[in-house]
């Protein structure tokens, strides 16, 4: 045994090979630990439980000797007390879990998430808990998470709107993230680091929201959204309006959904003079393999005032990082205005079923078709003899819901100019 010391430390020769343990006389249990390549650690051995327990208290030049042995005394007596600071540290590390490391453990499992899923979890993490991202999970309360609901539902992410669908889906998504967090990270006595889930506190809290089936463009007001949506479109004055009017629009003719429409490239389009040719393909989908989509005259109009970028591949491109604009805020904020109620991107996928099915009347396997949804496993023939790959065949479906709409729009601009016009009869 010898006194560790500084002087000690700095002139101790490596050993020809392995390494080699010097003991401190003064303080039992704590040595330094030098080996033949140079390198000189700290370190710690006693007794946890009867158990023999080797520790390192850390390396020599990112500690002082003093830091180390005031260290080792320090751990030492844990030991004694029972206490293995094996635990000590990974409660520690469990209590510096941020929000950010729980969501990148998260949507990082092999094939548990699709692609949209861990994109807006990713999204309300860098949105709605922006402020709690770099924050310990263990630090987030029910106070906060009443405080932030609250906020979000009753002003929205820039405290203009309210937007109680997204605080809905974000303290959803924060649930099932801290349910997580409580498998995976324990604290130094093996219990759950997150004991009880704040969000649960939200339970009597949460905005009811009207039923799905129900969150469409009425019927008797499709005509008055077109007309908005037509009019702010020519007067917009920036390419973003334009682009934001354009994608909703097309939402409400092909019954898309957003991430479909929102990604479609140029070299997806096919447009030619046969109007009954005009179609779309719809690649990397929620169900099933790829599908060429029908394209009414009104859908094509769309696409055809869309400018082509050299530097995009994309028909509704923009300056953000993913190239094109995923959410078109701006034309659903005037959606929701027009229609007496909000409404989100899904809604007009909605709105284009009621459209097909109630007003259309178009039957039910010819819409699931045009909604993208795969026929039924017992349906044999559908299944195994219908060419569902080219939908092109159902373009007198998307034309007749293409006219629909048209027709209730120039109807709906005659009122708003103040022609004497005799109201189409709805439904």
């Amino acid at each position: 045994m010898v006194k560790l010391t500084k002087t000690f430390v700095d002139k101790v020769q490596p050993p020809a090979e392995g390494h080699e343990v010097h003991w401190d006389d003064a303080v039992k249990g704590y040595g330094l630990r030098v080996t033949s390549a140079g390198k000189k650690v700290f370190m710690v051995m006693g007794r946890v439980r009867g158990k023999a327990l080797q520790w390192t208290i850390g390396p020599y030049g990112v500690m002082t000797e003093d830091q180390a042995r005031k260290k080792a005394q320090s751990v030492l007596q844990q030991m004694r007390d029972g206490i293995d600071p094996r635990e000590v540290k990974k409660a520690d590390e469990a209590m510096r879990v941020t929000l950010s490391d729980v969501v990148k453990g998260y949507v990082a499992r092999p094939g548990k998430l699709k692609e949209r899923s861990k994109t807006t979890i990713e999204r309300h993490l860098v949105t709605t808990f922006k402020a709690w991202a770099d924050k310990p999970i263990a630090s987030i309360t029910e106070d906060m998470c009443r405080s932030r609901y609250k906020e979000m539902a009753e002003k929205g992410l820039h405290g203009k709107k309210g937007a109680p669908g997204q605080a809905n889906q974000g303290f959803d998504i924060l649930r099932a993230l801290l349910n997580y967090a409580a498998r995976q990270y324990k604290r130094g006595d093996g219990t759950p680091l997150i004991q009880r889930n704040p969000t649960l506190v939200l339970g009597d809290h949460k905005v009811k929201l009207q039923p799905r089936t129900s969150r469409y463009v009425a019927k008797d007001k499709v005509g008055d959204v077109w007309h908005a949506l037509t009019t702010a479109r020519n007067a917009a004055r920036w390419e973003t309006e334009r682009t934001s009017y354009d994608l909703t629009m097309f939402l409400i003719l092909t019954g898309a959904r957003i991430d479909e429409a929102a990604s479609l490239t140029w070299d997806n389009v096919h447009i030619v003079d046969a109007a009954e040719e005009c179609r779309w393909h719809v690649t990397d989908r929620k169900r099933g393999a790829d599908v060429w989509m029908p394209l009414s005259a009104q859908a094509v109009a769309v696409l055809k005032r869309r400018p082509k970028l050299a530097d995009s591949p994309y028909v509704f491109a923009s300056g953000t990082a993913k190239g094109y604009m995923d959410q078109p805020r701006a034309s659903l904020a005037k959606v929701s205005e027009v229609a007496g109620q909000h409404l989100s991107a899904h809604d007009m996928r909605r709105t284009f079923t009621n459209i097909a099915l109630g007003v259309c009347r178009i039957e039910k396997f010819r819409t699931d078709l045009l909604t993208g949804h795969k026929p039924k496993g017992d349906d044999v023939t559908a299944s195994h003899y219908l060419d569902i790959a080219n939908l092109s065949w159902l373009h007198p479906e998307a034309q007749a819901i293409g006219d629909w709409i048209e027709k209730q729009g120039m109807v709906a601009a005659a009122k708003a100019e103040g022609r004497n016009v005799v109201v189409l009869k709805v439904g």
